[in-house]
């Protein structure tokens, strides 16, 4: 519970002192502190909310600079889940702030889900992992949003928050729905995605390390677009519920 609540008087004159109490008192997880997640964090701290989990085992590479809120000239090689917590205490000390410095498996799904959150945002790149995940939430009936694919896209005003079922134009959200369709899971999953396509010509294969076999090219400020967006649904649904 926030005790000193006068940093986010603009918040409260925004939403009401009830509302605000709903986001002190709610419990979100965070999975991947990326250029997605890591804004997603980073807004959730500042809107208010009284308690994180954070997951990433990822440390910063210098690819990273330009889109992932963690990553410095100074930060190289340092994980980027320690480098968020330090920031978002910095922002909120009262924050009640967990952190999981390992890379999502499938094995690890089950375990990170055991405690009890009042939303989950999904910002995994990877399609193995981020399977599991989101079935494993929809079973336990977790409130969840997930991001798509922000990579080989320029336009930030695209973005839709929708059913996975009525996304289009987006190569990742389709592995994402033929995948879940395959564990028969049609529809209920919330996300957000871009119906612009990518560009093609921006694609490169990996080396398949951590259940990642190919990434687009990337531009600053989309992935936070996109942790802007997920950030809000969660928001907005744990004030409203």
């Amino acid at each position: 519970m926030i005790t000193d609540k006068s940093w986010l008087s603009r918040t409260e004159l925004l939403i009401g002192a009830e509302k605000l109490n709903k986001l002190n008192n709610s419990h979100v997880l965070v999975v991947g502190m990326g250029g997605v997640g890591s804004f997603a964090a980073e807004f959730l701290c500042r809107s208010g909310i009284g308690e994180l989990t954070i997951v990433d085992g990822d440390v910063v590479d210098p690819t990273n600079r330009n889109r992932q809120l963690p990553a410095l000239a100074t930060t190289h090689g340092q994980n980027k889940a320690d480098i968020m917590a330090e920031r978002l205490l910095q922002i909120n000390p009262e924050l009640i702030l967990h952190k999981i410095t390992e890379f999502i498996t499938p094995g690890k799904v089950d375990e990170i889900l055991h405690s009890k959150y009042d939303y989950v945002i999904d910002a995994i790149d990877s399609i193995t992992p981020k399977i599991t995940f989101i079935s494993a939430a929809y079973h336990k009936r977790i409130p969840l949003v997930s991001s798509m694919g922000a990579g080989g896209k320029l336009d930030p005003t695209l973005l839709k928050v929708s059913d996975i079922a009525k996304t289009f134009n987006c190569p990742f959200a389709q592995q994402i729905r033929k995948n879940l369709k395959g564990l028969g899971i049609y529809e209920g999953i919330k996300v957000v995605f871009s119906p612009e396509r990518p560009l093609k010509e921006s694609i490169m294969f990996t080396d398949g390390k951590n259940f990642k076999k190919s990434a687009y090219g990337t531009i600053s400020y989309l992935p936070a677009t996109f942790g802007a967006a997920v950030a809000s649904v969660a928001i907005r649904d744990i004030m409203n519920n």
